[in-house]
């Protein structure tokens, strides 16, 4: 089973990352460009979990490594 994970800053939290690559952008011309959040993807594959253990061991993946959830958010999508 695949696990396909993204992450990213809740609402509110400060993106400098975000911000750089936004005026860089800019700079090169891009100027339709309105804002930038930067975040995180991981693939996981995982190895003879039936669907619903799967689901609770990637979340649970998720709040003690993957992912800080204080200042991140995080979705996940299961393919067999």
């Amino acid at each position: 089973m695949r696990a396909k994970i993204h992450v990213t800053l809740k609402n509110g939290v400060l993106d400098p990352q975000g911000k750089a690559v936004h005026h860089a952008l800019n700079d090169l011309g891009f100027a339709e460009v309105r804002d930038v959040s930067v975040g995180k993807y991981l693939e996981l594959e995982l190895d003879g979990a039936s669907g619903q253990e799967a689901e609770h061991r990637v979340r649970e993946m998720c709040e003690r490594l993957l992912a800080n959830p204080v200042i991140e958010s995080y979705r996940f999508e299961l393919e067999p």
